[in-house]
């Protein structure tokens, strides 16, 4: 079974920095695109970000509201895939979902992020 185990998440401080991780196991994590999304509150999936699989380059993808301020990341080896998020902003608060491939038919539990000052 596909297992998605996102952590990281927390209370920032507008302009502050989180790295979110997503722990995959149940199927070849290095032969798939992963991506990120988000739910704020009262609001539906948002997509953030995507990196294809080596095989497809690699290329990564953002959303215009996060792009220059969060990157996207993997650790084929690990099986984890990163989220690094920087100068985050009220809007930003959400809860974090890693996704397995392009959809988010397929996606863990969640992290919350929440900015506040």
């Amino acid at each position: 079974d596909v297992q998605l185990v996102e952590s990281g998440g927390g209370l920032v401080q507008p302009g502050g920095s989180l790295r979110l991780s997503c722990a995959a196991s149940g199927f070849t994590f290095s032969m798939y695109a992963m991506s990120w999304f988000r739910q704020a509150p009262g609001k539906g999936l948002e997509w953030v970000s995507r990196i294809n699989s080596l095989n497809r380059g690699g290329s990564t993808y953002y959303a215009d509201s996060v792009k220059g301020r969060f990157t996207i990341s993997r650790d084929n080896a690990k099986n984890t895939l990163y989220l690094q998020l920087n100068s985050l902003k009220p809007e930003d608060t959400a809860v974090y979902y890693c996704t397995k491939g392009v959809t988010a038919d397929q996606r863990g539990q969640g992290t919350q992020v929440t900015v506040s000052s």
